[in-house]
């Protein structure tokens, strides 16, 4: 016998079957944010709610939590050194305001960490907007970040080759003009993708460093490499200097064996932890992007991005808690006194 639509006469349709999706597994064409490749671990699943909403939970990648929790710390710890500058009257010289703009760059980036994580699993349905906004904020924030360290290399470079007149043309309106110069065309680079320079329409085009580009993922990378090389050669002009310096200085006094051997320790010591650490932590992965393309197993891009995004979790304390200034105020913002053994030596030509 016969039921239903057969048996009234009408013409029996087969019924679509329902596709089936497994939890946690995405669209593999879906976009997924930086610093990813495509059809990398952790692609959450697109909308809806229910069991596909605890399946896409569950996609969570170790990798991007580990990224969200680094970013999470970089931007507490900048945090930090951006009040203390602000709260300290005494904290407006040019080298503080130079450390202040790396500061905020490394702030920035640590919320672009955490806010690429929430895009990625917590914004539903993926939007292509908030996916290039947070891929632009980082380009953006590290870009600065990389241009704020230069910057700190060059004032440096100047107070040692122009000791006598470094205070007289490095104004403090003349440093806030530069820092504002530096900081418009970091931004500009964090909107490129947002104006077209992106490979959401065409997954080939695609870097390790989605949605950028692999030419312009190439062209960042060799721009990078090309600004860690003029880092390094004006480090070895500042540590030339500061010892022909230290040395003049012993001289003098008389002490040559003393003073030159604490100077030349102190400063490759500096030297060796400036630029060592960074490139450890940037190197690796500027290489990799050059040689590498979104078909590349996404764990090497993770495991190289990761130590990048270090650099600016290590960089307050390289240049901002060590600085005695700072120091001092910490404590006065910490305990409201200044330990005895506390020395604040003010800073020499033959510092690095």
């Amino acid at each position: 016998m016969l039921h239903g639509p057969a048996a009234m006469g009408e013409p029996w349709q087969p019924q679509p079957q329902q596709q089936q999706r497994l939890p946690g597994l995405g669209n593999a064409s879906e976009p997924s944010a930086w610093p990813s490749a495509a059809g990398g671990p952790g692609t959450a699943a697109p909308g809806g709610g229910g069991a596909g909403a605890v399946g896409a939970v569950g996609a969570v990648s170790p990798w991007d939590i580990a990224l969200c929790a680094t970013g999470t710390a970089v931007a507490g710890e900048n945090a930090l050194v951006l009040a203390v500058l602000f709260y300290t009257p005494s904290l407006r010289a040019p080298m503080f305001l130079l450390i202040g703009s790396l500061a905020l760059a490394d702030l920035l980036a640590g919320l672009g960490l955490v806010a690429n994580f929430a895009v990625r699993y917590l914004l539903r349905p993926p939007s292509e907007a908030a996916e290039l906004g947070a891929a632009g904020l980082l380009l953006a924030a590290f870009s600065a970040s990389v241009c704020s360290l230069l910057a700190i290399t060059v004032d440096r470079y100047l107070s040692l080759y122009n000791a006598l007149t470094y205070h007289s043309e490095r104004t403090l309106g003349f440093t806030c003009a530069m820092v504002l110069l530096m900081w418009l065309l970091c931004l500009g680079v964090g909107l490129l993708p947002l104006l077209g320079w992106n490979c959401l329409r065409d997954q080939s085009a695609c870097s390790i460093l989605r949605p950028v580009t692999k030419d312009n993922a190439a062209v960042l990378a060799v721009t990078f490499l090309l600004l860690f090389a003029l880092m390094m050669q004006l480090y070895l002009q500042i540590c030339k200097i500061a010892f022909r310096h230290a040395q003049q200085i012993a001289v003098q006094h008389q002490f040559i064996a003393t003073a030159q051997a604490t100077s030349t320790r102190k400063g490759l010591s500096t030297l060796s932890l400036i630029l060592g650490t960074f490139a450890l932590c940037w190197i690796p992965f500027a290489i990799y992007s050059l040689v590498a393309d979104s078909s590349y197993p996404v764990v090497y891009t993770y495991s190289l991005a990761l130590p990048a995004t270090c650099n600016s979790l290590i960089n307050p304390i390289i240049y901002a808690f060590r600085n005695p200034d700072i120091q001092k105020s910490l404590w006065l913002a910490c305990c409201g006194c200044i330990p005895s053994t506390f020395s604040s030596r003010p800073r020499t030509s033959s510092d690095v």
